[in-house]
């Protein structure tokens, strides 16, 4: 039915018709109405096809509507990435998001209006939503408040920005109590002008109570705590060995040498490597990855559920598994002196680092020895002793040519030392660990990188459909944007829309003081990462193919490239898409739910500094300068602030505009991009999430600290976003919409800062509501977290 309608809403003929006009053109017999209705009702919630006045059917683009996923910022601005990955994503400014909600899929109309239809300076296309084709989610997690005549819930989420009218919780398992945190289940919503309304389906208790915190990230982002008793039936069926049966068809590598090297606290070994010289100094290299699909079989329950969930996700207390643990922590893992099946990528490489050929094949293995990072780094530190070490020590000198045939290929040198939160018995945070990107992760990220190119190589040449990695080009108005800032601060910059000229200005900027600052700054201009069945390539590792290949034990994606690569039958490419769509969506969903995990640990942790009265000195980096005050990367904290100028006591500063620096009136003191300076927490604000510092010994604010009942904290003005994670800039949080139609519950207002704050994370658009420290979301980062830490290649890139 869906095929036809379609093949008929595009003929050139066409004339925008309803249902009862469609059964007509169609010949379709009266009797067949409601399968008509049916199919057009999935067309329209697909995007596929747009409902318009007099419930008249077109396709989309006929129509200037475009179909796509909106992603909102703090201020109530959204940004569609359309279903078209032809059509650059589209701005919908604030008061044109209708009842739009983060990561919705929704139908925008573009503006067409010459003085509208793009951005000041030149921007790109601007839209508005006329429909919601589908909820991201419907229910949130948010604080219970009551006024003198209802109850309302404050969403956790700053990016929603309308507070939901509930009435009296029912029996749900325990009373609610004011200020007790609680999920809301969303009703129909059908005004912008009107606050969204919704019932309490759950209680989880008084913020500060034990476990709420985490609890609240989980029911937030619907993070499953269990697998269906189905699956787990599945995974306990296939068993906790190999079987002879399995070895069919494989090549046997068991007898070779063969290593994994993972985080401390890994569990789930997805890839191993082994190395062996050549004749005439060449290497056979071997790159091992779990078999999964060999036990993960497409319409199993095993299957769907991993589909669903998409990926791990690695809180800062707990992983979520996209596999039960007999798979992904037993069976699959690659784990040392037990047999294994895998997917082996083989390379044959030049002694300089040149791929000469490669192959792909089903393998069995029997891995020699687990080491952690750690553990190699220490070995590349001395002599080799034994055979296991010499083949460390080989594998490292390979990698360091791999990696430098790559970045003279073109690929950006990007890499932010990363923090990892250790928690202690409690679950509070007991130390923040900073873990740098050293010789032993780069050896294997090499190799890792090398595997996913290759396969995607070989995909696009067999001409069978996938899922590869994508990394689109960065608009040439945001690099401009960032090179007139660059300039700003006397730093030499050439035409950055040549690959060449980024890599020598990110060369100089490791050189100077305020190299970082500007170094993130560059950040802001970059896409995003995400999943697609074109291949688009990859600007920052510079690939013009390029997949996920390497990590199918907690990426669906590459278990999808698995069978792409070695199934006699390919997927259908409509198929893929949708996976697609969707991998990029749970990814965001867990990108974002690993970044509150920390934000609920770091707020409580840093309200009880404050509590103490013996808030800590950070040293701090000065990363953007305003005439409110300036933002600061707190590196020790993982995490970024704004320094309001009430909080600068020792001097009166006034803002330099010419130079981008405050100067004190008195003392002359300046303050400027790239200082570095210490400070302590002068204010938390978990609702908002938002942290505002201080320097270091200055008189503390009279309101820092300040704490509701339960404990959490007051929601007051002022502030900024913690640079914790997710897509885009942060800017200083914008009061909540209020709607017309009925009085709202009171409650402190947010003052937003002077136009133009923003943090120092990804420009200053607003994008995606919090910004991001470097980490794993950034597009150019071959890495990718495992229990906190590093992950393989691939994953976050």
């Amino acid at each position: 039915m869906k095929d036809p309608i379609l093949h008929l809403l595009s003929r050139p003929d066409y004339v925008p018709a309803d249902a009862g006009e469609l059964l007509r053109k169609l010949r379709l017999i009266p009797g067949r109405r409601a399968e008509l209705n049916q199919a057009l009702a999935d067309l329209e919630q697909s995007g596929r096809i747009a409902r318009i006045k007099g419930n008249r059917f077109a396709l989309p683009q006929a129509a200037d509507l475009i179909p796509g996923r909106i992603r909102m910022n703090r201020q109530g601005k959204g940004f569609v990435v359309p279903d078209d990955p032809g059509i650059p994503e589209i701005t919908v400014p604030e008061g044109s998001c209708g009842t739009a909600l983060h990561e919705d899929r929704v139908l925008i109309r573009l503006d067409r209006s010459p003085a509208t239809h793009r951005r000041p300076g030149g921007g790109g296309p601007t839209g508005t939503v006329l429909r919601v084709l589908e909820r991201r989610r419907t229910r949130l997690v948010g604080t219970l408040q009551r006024s003198a005549r209802f109850s309302f819930v404050v969403p956790d989420d700053p990016r929603i920005p309308h507070d939901i009218y509930v009435p009296e919780p029912r029996d749900v398992g325990r009373a609610a109590r004011v200020g007790d945190k609680v999920v809301v289940e969303l009703k129909e919503w059908i005004s912008r002008n009107a606050n969204p309304e919704g019932e309490v389906v759950e209680v989880l208790g008084p913020p500060d109570a034990e476990g709420v915190d985490m609890l609240s990230v989980l029911r937030q982002y619907d993070l499953p705590l269990r697998f269906p008793p189905e699956v787990l039936d599945e995974a306990r069926a296939i068993g906790t060995n190999v079987q002879p049966a399995d070895l069919a068809g494989r090549k046997d590598c068991r007898n070779h040498l063969v290593v994994t090297i993972d985080p401390d606290d890994a569990k789930d070994f997805d890839d191993a490597i082994g190395l062996e010289p050549l004749p005439q100094g060449t290497w056979r290299l071997r790159v091992h990855i779990a078999d999964v699909s060999h036990y993960v079989k497409p319409g199993t329950a095993l299957d769907a559920e991993a589909r669903r969930r998409g990926n791990s996700t690695y809180l800062v207390d707990r992983v979520i598994p996209m596999l039960p643990e007999a798979l992904s922590n037993e069976l699959c893992s690659l784990k040392p002196q037990v047999d294994r099946l895998t997917k082996c990528v083989e390379f044959r490489i030049s002694s300089d680092g040149r791929v000469l050929e490669s192959t792909a094949y089903p393998a069995v293995i029997h891995s020699r020895r687990r080491f952690t990072y750690r553990e190699v780094l220490e070995v590349l530190g001395r002599a080799p002793s034994g055979p296991v070490e010499e083949m460390l020590h080989q594998a490292h000198g390979l990698a360091q040519k791999i990696r430098r045939r790559r970045f003279d290929a073109g690929a950006l040198e990007l890499d932010f030392p990363e923090m990892k939160i250790r928690l202690d018995d409690s679950g509070r945070v007991d130390r923040i660990e900073r873990i740098e990107n050293d010789v032993s992760h780069q050896l294997i990220e090499e190799f890792m990188l090398l595997a996913n190119e290759a396969v995607a190589a070989k995909l696009i040449q067999g001409g069978r459909p996938t899922i590869h990695r994508v990394h689109e080009s960065p608009e040439e108005r945001r690099l401009a944007e960032y090179r007139e800032e660059v300039l700003a601060h006397r730093v030499p910059c050439g035409n950055l829309t040549r690959r060449p000229e980024i890599q020598k200005l990110l060369r100089h900027l490791g050189t100077l003081e305020l190299g970082p600052a500007l170094k993130i700054g560059f950040l802001k201009s970059l896409m995003r990462a995400r999943y697609a069945v074109e291949s688009l390539g990859h600007y920052g590792l510079a690939k013009k193919h390029y997949t996920h290949f390497t990590s199918p034990i907690r990426r669906y994606s590459d278990l999808v490239v698995h069978r792409s690569l070695f199934e006699r039958v390919p997927a259908k490419t409509g198929d893929m898409r949708d996976v697609a769509e969707h991998l990029s969506t749970t990814e965001r969903n867990s990108a974002d739910a690993e970044r509150d995990s920390k934000d609920v640990k770091l707020f409580s942790h840093l309200e009880a500094q404050l509590a103490s009265d013996q808030p800590q000195r950070y040293g701090a980096l000065v990363t953007d300068v305003r005439n409110f005050g300036f933002f600061v990367d707190v590196t020790e904290l993982a995490m970024s602030g704004l320094v309001p100028l009430s909080a600068l006591t020792d001097d009166f500063y006034q803002f330099d505009p010419d130079r981008l620096q405050l100067v004190g009136r008195r003392t002359r003191r300046v303050i400027r991009l790239g200082a570095r300076l210490e400070v302590q927490v002068a204010r938390v604000d978990r609702t908002k999430k938002q942290v505002d510092f201080r320097l270091a010994g200055a008189v503390r604010p009279r309101t820092a600290g300040r704490t509701t009942p339960h404990g959490g904290p007051q929601r007051k003005p002022s502030g900024t976003p913690v640079r914790t994670g997710g897509r885009g800039p942060a800017t200083a949080s914008a009061g909540r919409n209020r709607g017309p139609a009925r009085p709202l519950p009171k409650r402190p207002g947010n003052l937003q800062s002077p136009p133009g704050g923003r943090s120092s994370r990804r420009g200053s658009s607003g994008r995606g509501g919090t910004a991001a420290r470097p980490g794993p979301q950034r597009p150019q980062s071959p890495r990718h977290r495992r229990g906190g830490q590093f992950r393989r290649p691939g994953s976050g890139q």
